[in-house]
């Protein structure tokens, strides 16, 4: 099985392109084991392209504990880069049919892999999240108990529901003991991601996240559009910002408070064949 591995500042992703992706019968099953670290390609999640009647490709995405995954904006760089390089698709502005709708994506500078992206408009009812409560009211510096701890949040769907979480000092935050507990919160039927974020000046954030079926990641591009967007609910910064993540940094604007945009790096790291089960 040939694929193709990308990584969008250090959120990995294995793609299949058009006949491999087809020809799968459990892609839940092969994600867990070729993003396996030890024994497969490793990854932070599986990534299916396949033909699509509304947009340019239709991209699945499957995080490594085999859970589907609604839209992910690291891998929405990865894939536009991947078929703009292989002529895929011959132009700069690429559309992707995901599980969240319609995303469209642009070829910033080929050699340097900028992409950015139009991530849509963030849904921020409860409803729209989706999370307990009142459906027709927001999320915005709610308290919630976990770990033994009292958090307050602001919640946001980038078409996969957010949790971000406003820290002084993100150096002291235990990822791997909150995050997984936030991540299962019962206000939060389909699970949530969880983002830890530090506010340095009025367009600077440092940020760390803890993925829902993936756990701690370089980067995340829905959760970085999540924590800009609570950024200016809660009146912490101005409505373009650079994301400071662990992987590197991410550039987001929500210039008129409808739909948001995304602009990083995406890089091809290698390719070959899968001989796994």
């Amino acid at each position: 099985m040939q694929f193709t591995k990308y990584t969008g500042l250090g959120n990995d992703f294995v793609l299949l392109d058009w006949a491999a992706a087809a020809d799968l019968k459990n892609p839940s099953a092969l994600a867990k084991t070729i993003c396996n670290r030890r024994f497969g390609v490793g990854a932070d999640g599986l990534v299916l392209l396949l033909p699509s009647a509304k947009a340019d490709i239709k991209m699945r995405i499957f995080n490594s504990d085999g859970s589907e995954a609604e839209m992910c904006g690291n891998a929405s760089r990865c894939v536009a880069l991947h078929l703009f390089r292989r002529k895929t698709v011959n132009k700069k502005h690429i559309s992707l049919d995901t599980l969240a709708g319609i995303i469209r994506t642009e070829i910033i500078n080929k050699a340097r892999g900028l992409v950015r992206v139009d991530m849509g408009a963030p849904r921020l009812t409860q409803g729209e999240i989706p999370m307990a409560g009142n459906p027709a009211e927001t999320a915005v510096n709610f308290p919630l108990s976990a770990a033994g701890q009292t958090f307050h949040g602001t919640a946001v769907s980038m078409g996969n529901p957010h949790l971000v979480i406003f820290t002084p000092d993100i150096n002291k935050v235990p990822l791997s003991v909150w995050g997984p507990q936030l991540e299962t919160h019962p206000l939060f039927p389909r699970k949530t991601n969880v983002e830890f974020v530090q506010v340095l000046d009025d367009k600077t954030v440092r940020m760390r996240v803890w993925e829902r079926g993936a756990g701690i990641t370089q980067a995340c591009g829905t959760g970085s559009c999540a924590a800009a967007v609570a950024c200016v609910l809660n009146h912490k910064t101005e409505k373009n910002i650079t994301v400071k993540l662990d992987g590197g940094d991410l550039f987001i604007e929500w210039p008129e408070q409808k739909n948001i945009f995304m602009t990083g790096l995406a890089q091809a790291v290698f390719s070959g064949e899968y001989w796994g089960e």
